[in-house]
């Protein structure tokens, strides 16, 4: 006698189902996913996560495209990823606005044949993982804890002639409509009111080409700290757009603005073979009231190319307090405030449970910060820019200052960043001159606790050696030459190595090939 431990045969209800009635109010009662709520069997193999939530009914407010803002929205284009549908807006001054799906669809990840058989039907179930309403309350959480944030409102997008060509794609279905942060936001409060909005790809390549370009990385460190207490795991670079402001001396200073939670307050691991799945993918991590210090790599690891880069010159006294500071803004009242702008539905079924797991992992913050500083600060990876920049190594004992100059051929080298490394806690760093003629200055020879390579790039560099370093001393520094004419003044106890840089180094448009924007 067997047991059916998927009924994936189950029918789900499709986009012909019949809409709901829209009340004189201009309201509808409709549930995100009733499909969800399956049986006790099924959900104790495949977990019972939202699943009650999903399917139970709320009051949303009907979406009237042409009456939503003065002059009405003009659909753009469809959009989204491998689980959202997105469909963008226009308003008649130019201002952005996009809907994005509340339920999703994770199959057009699989291969065609996949998507509508077995498979396929249960990637789908398990939409259920996710919050429904989850990034509803993000926003009055995200202003105390002093982060920018988009302001998703939950509307119900009716059978609208207004939607032309994306009628049949987008109708009779729960959105979010927030929003998109791209371009002058200078009304809009929570994008810091900056006159420019850009993208990944975008800054990405100014933080590249010119060490003018600079984000505010206690800020970013802020952004990724938050996500962490949300249990936002998926914080990969597309999910970040950038607010820039004018800096001192002419330089652009970006700050960071987390977009689309899908992810925050996963809920995976209540089934029995979603357990055993969550071993084997450790950055699946669910909404515990314990953030567990094993899972917080696991937990970071979609941002780790980016907190690698933005986060280099922060110390450990920055962590815990960027982390004491957000301890303090996230208080028990703000808690519960967030929580109230759910539906009263919704409310009841998750209120409880949020405000008692957001207080627990609140406490849990200093811990969680020390945690990810110790996993950041093992490897480390140090970019120049196109730009000419000279790296200055200063060891003393088993610590290593390293600090970074732009060049300035009239005046005084500008300092753009610096940090003392600790043997034991850092094991490896590598720094990496990328385009412009640099220096790399090596006062004495790094203890050999530290692995130590310097790496070129294009340009004619120098690497040169004080005239005092012992060249008997023991190092574990090595000076990765690309040979194109650079000129090395080492001793004996450096090793010089010839390489051919890669894609997954920081030579030029390696450096963004390895944040995946190409």
């Amino acid at each position: 006698m067997g047991v059916t431990l998927c009924d994936c045969s189950a029918p789900t209800p499709s986009a012909a189902s019949p809409p709901p009635v829209i009340g004189p109010d201009s309201t509808v009662r409709v549930a995100a996913g009733p499909q969800y709520l399956r049986s006790g069997l099924f959900q104790f193999f495949w977990g019972k996560h939202y699943r009650k939530v999903w399917a139970e009914p709320v009051s949303v407010p009907v979406f009237n495209l042409r009456t939503a803002v003065p002059g009405g929205l003009t659909p753009q284009r469809e959009g989204g990823s491998f689980q959202t549908r997105n469909l963008r807006l226009l308003d008649r001054n130019g201002v952005q606005y996009v809907l994005r799906s509340v339920d999703k669809d994770a199959t057009k990840a699989l291969p065609v044949r996949f998507q509508k058989g077995p498979i396929g039907r249960l990637m789908k179930d398990q939409t259920s993982v996710i919050h429904p309403y989850g990034a509803y309350i993000v926003p009055p959480l995200a202003t105390a804890a002093g982060v920018y944030h988009t302001n998703p409102r939950l509307i119900y997008l009716p059978d609208d002639p207004a939607l032309g060509e994306f009628r049949k794609g987008f109708a009779n279905a729960l959105y979010l409509l927030e929003e998109r942060p791209e371009g002058d936001q200078r009304t809009v409060t929570s994008f810091g009111n900056s006159a420019r909005v850009e993208s990944s790809r975008r800054v990405f390549t100014n933080l590249l080409f010119n060490p003018a370009y600079r984000v505010d990385a206690r800020q970013y460190l802020r952004s990724r700290l938050f996500d962490m207490w949300l249990g936002d795991w998926s914080r990969r670079e597309d999910q970040w757009r950038w607010a820039s402001f004018p800096g001192q001396g002419g330089a652009t200073v970006y700050r960071a603005i987390p977009r689309d939670r899908d992810h925050a307050f996963f809920k995976f691991d209540d089934g029995v073979l979603t357990r055993v799945v969550s071993w084997f993918k450790s950055n699946y991590q669910s909404f515990h009231g314990e953030i567990r210090l094993k899972d917080v790599e696991g937990l970071n690891r979609a941002a780790r190319p980016l907190d690698k880069s933005l986060l280099v010159y922060l110390t450990a006294e920055d962590f815990r307090q960027v982390a004491d500071s957000l301890q303090q803004r996230l208080s028990d009242e703000v808690i519960h405030q967030a929580l109230s702008v759910w539906p009263p539905e919704v409310y009841a079924l998750s209120g409880q449970e949020f405000e008692q797991k957001l207080r627990q992992r609140r406490s849990q913050l200093p811990a969680v910060a020390a945690r990810f500083y110790e996993l950041l600060a093992q490897q480390v990876e140090i970019p120049g820019t196109e730009q000419a920049e000279r790296f200055v190594l200063e060891p003393t004992g088993e610590k290593l200052r390293i600090s970074v100059y732009a060049l300035r051929p009239t005046r005084p080298d500008s300092l753009l960043g610096q940090r003392t490394f600790v043997a034991g806690s850092t094991e490896s760093i590598r720094l990496f001159g990328l385009g412009g003629n640099d220096v790399f200055e090596i006062r004495s020879l790094p203890s050999p606790r530290f692995t130590v390579g310097i790496y070129d790039g294009s340009g004619q560099d120098i690497i040169r050696e004080a005239l005092s370093t012992n060249s008997e001393q023991s190092t574990a520094l090595t000076v990765f030459d690309s040979g194109d004419g650079n000129v090395l003044n080492v001793s004996k106890a450096t090793r010089v190595q010839s390489y051919v840089p890669a894609a997954n180094e920081f030579d030029a448009a390696g450096w963004l090939l390895r944040h995946r924007l190409f």
